[in-house]
């Protein structure tokens, strides 16, 4: 800075050397100036006003800088011409000022010289990351997220209903890979690729009463790779979201009002209403309605034709396996609430397993079907000993003559407990118990499962889990109705 002063000076005063002569030195002047207090507004001059050209120059030196005197009579004299020796006086009180202010720059510099470093450090690395990933992005529009599980487990003794065994422990996977595209920041187009290798019994198929949430037989064949979702969501207006696609599920254009997420048992995770909460998926559209904020009610209304993309059986004709779901509920950070409808016509099915004789559960020809559902759930603010409570009820009622092989009339519900933070941070557990939608003329089974989830890290989780269900119309054969598994999923 001094380097500085002893530029800026000789400069300044060359500037300002036209203004006065050596002859109109004033040496009783300048002493009288230099002497003076400095002053703090420009109005302590008497003879300034606002009107003069130079009363903003001026009025920024006294009250940004204060390195401005006056004369000790109170005025600025701004019309006098300047000696050498004033303006020598007048240039040194500003360099001091500007000195003043860079030592305390230079105090704060030094103080926060480590935090300053470290922040360089950090926004040079992003600067180089941001530019490795616009050079390696595949896509401007489209992000790509995906899961994938690993299951080891099985059912001793199961047996299928040709009594073929399949109660042995395998170890299986399921993979899902979305590629999500947004064309405005609102909106969604959704692709989800999918593989897996799960047999249809006991994990695989929705008529098993232990259907797994992650397990899914590819109609392809085994470990083959499948077009597994294909939709777009869109907004219309700020509470309205309209969803068309040709391979999209009804439970994604709906809301399933449970706070139990063991993601185990298929049936559990249906909130014990399977008749309503079908999963059906093919070609369709539905509209959801959400008020903002945190809560507030909540209605959807959804269609989806199973055997839509089929010509022979059409998007709308009653045998392409049509579902119709309509829901209205309220929701808020601590409980929810909803009740539900489900039309379905020939070929749709009452899930996890419906059915007499040994049949798939599906509607069979002149059967149609009218599902209800009611279900709600409570919990706590903090994670602590009172764990959240879930609670589904449903009843589905078949019209139709149909055959032996058909559905009947059935009703099914679950009570669900879970706890959060679970010993660490991020683990949970939980137990339900329940009763699936078997056939009315059939005796109840009952189902129990039990979990605890260890949360690995923020993409890593394994959850091993026990499940029971009494025998379901001679289903389970010999086996004991005890199963179990060990899940780990892997989000990336």
């Amino acid at each position: 800075m001094k380097i500085k002063q002893l530029m800026l000076a000789p400069v300044a005063l060359g500037m300002l050397a036209p203004v006065a002569q050596a002859a109109d030195l004033n040496m009783a002047g300048v002493s009288q100036y230099a002497s003076a207090q400095q002053v703090t507004s420009v109005t302590q001059f008497s003879d300034v006003q606002p009107s003069d050209w130079a009363y903003q120059a001026l009025s920024n030196l006294v009250e940004r800088y204060g390195c401005v005197a006056g004369y000790p009579n109170g005025t600025f004299a701004g019309a006098k011409s300047m000696t050498r020796y004033e303006a020598a006086a007048l240039l040194n009180s500003c360099l001091e000022r500007v000195t003043e202010s860079t030592d305390e720059l230079k105090k704060l510099l030094a103080e926060f010289d480590t935090e300053l470093t470290v922040l360089t450090a950090r926004v040079d690395g992003l600067d180089k990351k941001v530019g490795r990933l616009q050079a390696q992005q595949f896509s401007t529009t489209t992000k790509l997220n995906g899961e994938a599980t690993f299951v080891l487990g099985g059912v001793p003794g199961y047996k299928t209903t040709t009594g073929a065994n399949a109660g042995n422990t395998a170890f299986n996977y399921d993979l899902r890979i979305n590629f999500d595209t947004s064309f405005s920041g609102k909106d969604l187009l959704r692709t989800r690729l999918r593989s897996g290798n799960f047999s249809s019994a006991p994990f695989g198929s929705s008529s098993s009463l232990f259907k797994l949430d992650k397990a899914e037989v590819s109609t392809a064949g085994s470990s083959n790779v499948w077009l597994d979702r294909l939709y777009y969501q869109f907004p219309a207006g700020k509470n309205v979201t309209l969803t068309a696609g040709a391979l999209v599920r009804n439970t994604e254009m709906a809301w399933i009002p449970s706070a139990y997420k063991s993601n185990i048992l298929d049936f559990f995770q249906l909130g014990g209403a399977s008749g309503v909460y079908n999963k059906a998926t093919g070609a369709g559209f539905g509209a959801q309605y959400k008020q903002p904020g945190t809560q507030g009610f909540v209605a959807n209304l959804n269609y989806v034709a199973e055997d839509g993309s089929n010509t022979n059986t059409g998007e709308f004709n009653s045998s392409g396996k049509l579902n119709l779901l309509g829901q209205v509920g309220y929701r808020a950070p601590q409980f929810g609430v909803a009740v539900g409808y489900r039309y379905g016509t020939e070929g749709s099915r009452v899930r996890n397993y419906n059915a007499l004789g040994g049949g798939s559960g599906a509607l069979v020809n002149g059967q149609d079907s009218s599902s209800v559902a009611f279900n709600a759930y409570w919990q706590p603010k903090t994670s602590g000993i009172v764990p959240s409570i879930s609670f589904g009820y449903g009843y589905n009622g078949i019209s139709g003559a149909g055959a032996v092989t058909g559905a009947t009339n059935s009703q099914s519900w679950f009570t669900g407990l879970q706890w959060s933070d679970v010993f660490l941070k991020g683990n949970a557990a939980g137990v339900a118990v329940g009763q699936p939608s078997n056939s009315e003329n059939a005796n109840k089974s009952t189902m129990f499962e039990a979990f605890y989830k260890y949360q690995v890290s923020d993409n890593i989780a394994i959850t091993p889990a026990v499940f029971y269900a009494s025998d379901n119309q001679g289903t389970l054969n010999a086996s004991s109705g005890w199963g179990g598994v060990v899940q780990t999923t892997f989000k990336f």
